[in-house]
C-alpha cells in the first residue's frame, strides 16, 4: 500500500486546539482548512486559516458534530486529511470510518482501537484481561437505577459516575451517600447523552488522595510504539485538569518504567497507531491503576513536547504519511520541567459558572525562553456559551520544577483580560501556593486548601480608591466641551496646577462603590506615564499597570488586575429597587429540565431549574423554602444571562 500523500489538512475543531494543529501544518508547508458554526464565523481559527468552510448552525450539534458536513468540507477544499483536535469527534469511530470511506486520511488512530477504548468499560475489561490493575466498580451493560444502587453499596461510598463515552468531566458525579445517587445519575445521564450522544455510565470507587499521573504513548503503522514519559494532572476542578506537569514529581525511574511499559503493551493490544494517552491513578503507596485511554491528542500535551523537545503534531502527520518512528524508546529525551495551566472563561468567585461575552481586553505575556502560550482567541473575539469555554493553555519551561514555577508565575502576571470574568488569579494561587511549590500533589489539592485559592473578597483599601481616581482622571480621553470648560470630562492628562474646581467621580470596582473627590492637591500622589501609575505612600513608590480601554479602567493592584468604571449614582439606587424573589439565569445557555410547577411548595436547595451551558449542566435551585409564584422559562428555550427564571414566594 502506498503511502498517502497529505499537502492539505482540515481541522475538525476550533479554538486553541485548531489554532495550535494549524501553526504545525503550516511549519510542514502544508495548506491549513478550517471549519466554523455561523457564530464562529470571524473566530481566530477561522482567521488563520488558508481555506474556512462554513458549516451553518450554532450549536455543536448543527456543525463540528455533523460527520456529513465535514467530510463534504475536506472535499470541497481539497484536504487529503483531517485532524480531529480534541473534544468533539475526536474520539468517534464511526468519524474515523466515513473518513477513511470518503478516501480521506484520518489523523489518529485506527477505529478498531477507538471502539476497543471508547467505551470505559470495555477498556477496562480488556485491560482486566491483559493483567493491568483495575479500581473496584461497575462497568457492565445494566443502566437502570437499582442496578447502580447495588453496585454502589457493594463497592462503598464514595464512589464516582463517569460517562462510559466520555471525557473532560463531562457526565462525571461524586456521589457521598445513597441520598445523592438517583439525582446525580440522571443529571450525568443528561450530561453525557448531550455531549457524547451516549447516556451510558459506570461507576467506581472513588480513592482518597490519589494522583493521576498519565502516560504518553505514540505508535507508527509498522509495529513499533514507545512512551515519551509522563505528565501528572492532579490538580483537577470537577474531575477538570487545572494543572499539568511533566515529569511527575517524585516518580522514580523504576515506576516510570512500569507505568510506561504497561501503557505501551496497552496500546499494542488494540493495533494503536498516533498518538495515545493511556490515565493510571497512583496512590501514596507506589500502586498504579488503569482508568482509561484517551484516543487521540491531549489538551496537555504542550508539557510533553517542552521535555522531550519534540512536535507531536507534527509526529502524527509522518506518522499518517506512513513513515517510521524517528527514534527507539532509549532515545527518548527527558529534559528539565514543564507546568502547564489552563485558562478559562468562568467566574471562580461564582461556582466556576462559565462567563460569556466580548473580551474587551486581551494581552498575552510576552514571549521569550521557557514561554509558550497556546490560545484560540484575540482582542475583540466574543465567547459564546454554545462550547467549552477554555481561552487558551500558558506553559512554561525550566531547568527544574521551580524555574518553571516561577516562570509560569511570571506569565501569569503579565497577562491581561478583561470585559469578562477568568480563572486566571485562581491560577496565580493555585502556582503560587507553598504546598504547589512543594509538589504535594493530589486531586484533592484544590478542595483541600479552598480558602486561599478562592478567598472571600475584602474590602478595597483607601490606597486602592485613591489611585483608582488618579489613574481614571489622568487617562480620561480628551474631549471638547466649550459648554463646561470646568468639567473633568474636558481633561486629557490629568489634574493639572490652577483647575477652577474639583472633580467627583464615582466607581465601581468588583460590586464595590465609592465616590471619590480630587483636587490639585491630590495630583501630585500619583502620576500615569503611559500604561504605568506610579504612586509614593510612605517613603515607597509602586508602579502600577493600567490599561484603559473605552470607559473602562483596568489597574493592577495587589497582584491582580481590577476593572474600573464610572457609574451613574441615581441609576445605581433605581436598580436597586428591582423585584424580589425571582431566580435568575446565572449564564446564557438552554434550559433542558424545567422541574416545579406554579403553587407547587419547595424546599431550601430543592432543585427547580436545569441549565445547560457550555455543555456542561448546572442546577437553580431554591434559595429558602417558598412556594413557586411564576415561571419564565421552559425546556429547550434559549435564555440569556440575567433572565428571571422562577418567581418564589416565602
Amino acid at each position: 500500500m502506498s503511502a498517502p500523500v497529505i499537502t492539505s489538512l482540515l481541522v475538525a475543531n476550533r479554538g486553541e486546539i485548531a489554532c495550535r494543529v494549524m501553526r504545525t501544518a503550516k511549519a510542514l508547508g502544508l495548506t491549513t482548512v478550517a471549519v466554523h458554526s455561523a457564530i464562529d464565523r470571524d473566530a481566530r481559527h477561522s482567521r488563520e486559516a488558508d481555506i474556512r468552510v462554513d458549516l451553518g448552525g450554532s450549536k455543536a450539534a448543527e456543525s463540528y458534530l455533523q460527520i456529513d458536513k465535514l467530510i463534504a468540507a475536506a472535499h470541497a477544499s481539497g484536504a487529503q486529511a483531517i485532524h480531529p483536535g480534541y473534544g468533539f469527534l475526536s474520539e468517534n469511530a464511526g468519524f474515523a470510518r466515513a473518513i477513511e470511506a470518503a478516501g480521506l486520511v484520518f489523523l489518529g488512530p485506527p477505529a478498531s482501537a477507538i471502539d476497543a477504548m471508547g467505551s470505559k468499560s470495555a477498556a477496562k475489561a480488556l485491560m482486566e484481561t491483559a493483567g493491568v490493575p483495575l479500581v473496584p466498580g461497575y462497568h457492565g451493560e445494566a443502566q437502570d437505577f437499582d442496578t447502580f444502587r447495588e453496585a454502589c453499596e457493594r463497592i462503598g461510598y464514595p464512589v464516582l459516575l463517569k460517562a462510559t463515552a466520555g471525557g473532560g468531566g463531562k457526565g462525571m458525579k461524586v456521589v457521598e451517600d445513597v441520598s445523592q445517587l438517583a439525582e446525580a445519575l440522571a443529571s450525568a445521564q443528561r450530561e453525557a447523552q448531550s455531549s457524547f450522544g451516549d447516556s451510558r455510565m459506570l461507576v467506581e470507587k472513588y480513592l482518597l488522595k490519589p494522583r493521576h499521573v498519565e502516560i504518553q504513548v505514540f505508535a507508527d503503522r509498522h509495529g513499533n510504539c514507545l512512551y515519551l514519559n509522563e505528565r501528572d494532572c492532579s490538580i483537577q476542578r470537577r474531575h477538570q485538569k487545572v494543572v499539568e506537569e511533566a515529569p511527575a514529581p517524585g516518580l522514580s525511574p523504576e515506576l516510570r518504567r512500569a507505568m510506561g511499559e504497561a501503557a505501551v503493551r496497552s496500546a499494542q493490544a488494540i493495533g494503536y497507531v498516533g498518538a495515545g494517552t493511556v490515565e493510571f491513578l497512583l496512590d501514596a503507596r507506589g500502586e498504579f491503576f488503569f482508568m482509561e485511554m484517551n484516543t487521540r491528542l491531549q489538551v496537555e500535551h504542550p508539557v510533553t513536547e517542552a521535555i522531550t523537545g519534540l512536535d507531536l503534531v507534527a509526529w502524527q502527520i509522518r506518522v499518517a504519511r506512513g513513515e517510521v518512528l524517528p527514534m527507539t524508546q532509549d532515545q527518548v529525551p527527558l529534559l528539565g520541567h514543564a507546568i502547564e495551566v489552563r485558562l478559562y472563561a468562568e467566574d471562580p468567585g461564582h461556582d466556576f459558572l462559565p462567563a460569556t461575552g466580548r473580551l474587551e481586553l486581551y494581552r498575552e505575556s510576552a514571549p521569550g525562553p521557557g514561554r509558550r502560550v497556546d490560545s484560540g482567541v484575540a482582542e475583540g473575539d466574543s465567547i459564546s456559551p454554545f462550547y467549552d469555554p477554555m481561552l487558551g493553555k500558558l506553559i512554561a519551561w525550566g531547568e527544574d520544577r521551580e524555574q518553571a514555577r516561577l516562570r509560569l508565575l511570571g506569565m501569569l502576571d503579565e497577562f491581561a483580560i478583561g470585559g469578562l470574568k477568568t480563572n486566571i488569579d485562581f491560577l496565580r494561587r493555585i502556582v503560587g501556593h507553598p504546598a504547589f511549590a512543594a509538589a504535594e500533589l493530589d486531586t484533592g489539592f484544590i478542595p483541600r486548601y479552598q480558602e486561599q485559592l478562592l478567598p472571600e473578597p475584602s474590602p478595597l483599601s483607601d490606597e486602592f480608591w485613591q489611585a483608582a481616581a488618579q489613574a481614571f482622571a489622568q487617562s480620561l480621553p480628551t474631549v471638547s466641551r466649550a459648554d463646561d470648560p470646568g468639567s473633568p470630562w474636558a481633561i486629557n492628562q490629568g489634574l493639572r496646577a490652577g483647575l477652577p474646581t474639583e472633580i467627583t467621580l464615582h466607581l465601581s470596582c468588583e460590586g464595590q462603590d465609592r465616590a471619590l473627590t480630587l483636587g490639585d492637591a491630590d495630583a501630585h500622589t500619583a502620576r500615569l506615564e503611559g500604561e504605568s501609575l506610579l504612586t509614593e505612600h510612605k517613603g515607597l513608590r509602586h508602579r502600577h499597570r493600567v490599561i484603559r480601554r473605552g470607559d473602562t479602567l483596568y489597574l493592577q493592584w495587589d497582584g491582580e488586575l481590577r476593572r474600573i468604571e464610572s457609574y451613574d449614582p441615581i441609576g445605581a439606587v433605581e436598580a436597586s429597587h428591582s423585584h424580589q424573589g425571582g431566580l435568575t439565569a446565572p449564564m446564557n445557555g438552554s434550559i433542558v429540565r424545567v422541574l416545579v410547577e406554579v403553587g407547587q411548595s419547595v424546599e431550601a436547595g430543592a432543585q427547580l431549574v436545569v441549565l445547560e451551558a457550555m455543555k456542561m449542566e448546572h442546577s437553580i435551585r431554591a434559595p429558602q423554602a417558598g412556594v413557586v409564584k411564576a415561571l419564565y422559562c421552559q425546556e429547550g428555550e434559549m435564555v440569556g444571562e440575567g433572565s428571571a427564571l422562577v418567581e418564589l414566594q416565602e
